[in-house]
């Protein structure tokens, strides 16, 4: 069984902090989604270690989230070898004194979710600048953009062009609606940027319901192994949002069975080498 490592394991303790974005999407909304959960689903299914993505918590509690997360991963038992913190580029207050305070957390990166910010956003110096502080850290970005967005990803990546950044999500493609003949062209786009990596997750999300399947997602996921090629790819489960298509373990046998025809080498990179490389995971992953 092919070993996987998750770059995309959300967390979602109502108790702790909100999730306003929850609230219309039945199969999260006021539900908790904790460590224990995740255990239970993939106990015995090959997740080898996460590394948790920030689960978009209302504005007030994305540190207190961090913080939280970071005492998890204080228990090795719980194999999260690093974090994806929230931040706020866009504000200069505070953004240095949080930076500072996340290295003393296993942060291994940032995001800051665009999907649903006016476009405007990521597009000022100002935030293009503190996205710089993050790399010269020696940290990630990982960019969080709508297909219909990815020309603002484009200028993202080509102004912070000297750090690693991570596009989630294969970009998002309108799978369902099959409204993709631009993603396919901004996909090729991004990967002609040799600091851009991809992350192959959520796309049983955008698919019709009903068809979330390894036939419904392979096009997608077949150009981007062909834009980026297997060295700047790296897998996340997208764990709860997964639910919206699919369970995780539906996802975890739709990926092994997209892998296989690879060399086994080259699954292995996706599955796990490649993350540990671009999130600079130090910590021995069995």
């Amino acid at each position: 069984m092919l070993a996987l490592l998750d770059t995309h394991q959300h967390l979602i303790y109502p108790q702790m902090a909100g999730y306003a974005w929850t609230d219309n999407i039945p199969v999260l909304a006021h539900k908790a989604f904790t460590l224990p959960d995740y255990a239970a689903l993939t106990k015995g299914r090959g997740m080898a270690a996460t590394i948790f993505m920030e689960a978009g918590v209302d504005d007030a509690d994305y540190q207190k989230e961090a913080r939280f997360v970071a005492s998890l991963a204080a228990d090795p038992a719980n194999k999260i070898v690093g974090m994806i913190a929230s931040c706020r580029p866009e504000n200069d207050e505070g953004f240095d004194d949080w930076l500072a305070e996340c290295t003393e957390l296993p942060v291994v990166g940032f995001r800051r979710i665009l999907h649903e910010i006016d476009d405007d956003l990521s597009k000022s110096e100002a935030f293009r600048a503190n996205v710089r502080k993050i790399g010269r850290r020696g940290l990630t970005f990982d960019m969080c953009f709508r297909a219909d967005q990815l020309p603002i990803a484009i200028q993202l990546a080509r102004a912070c062009d000297d750090m690693p950044l991570v596009l989630d999500h294969c970009g998002v493609p309108d799978i369902a609606g099959g409204n993709t003949d631009d993603w396919y062209t901004h996909i090729s786009a991004l990967a002609r940027l040799p600091h851009v990596n991809c992350k192959i997750s959520g796309v049983l999300a955008y698919c019709a319901p009903g068809n979330a399947t390894l036939g419904a997602v392979r096009p997608y996921l077949e150009h981007v192994v062909e834009a980026f090629g297997t060295n700047r790819l790296v897998w996340g489960s997208d764990w709860p949002v997964v639910n919206m298509g699919a369970d995780i373990v539906e996802w975890m046998n739709v990926t092994r069975d997209f892998l296989a025809p690879l060399a086994q080498n080259e699954q292995t990179k996706i599955a796990i080498g490649n993350a540990r490389r671009i999130y600079n995971i130090s910590e021995p992953i069995t």
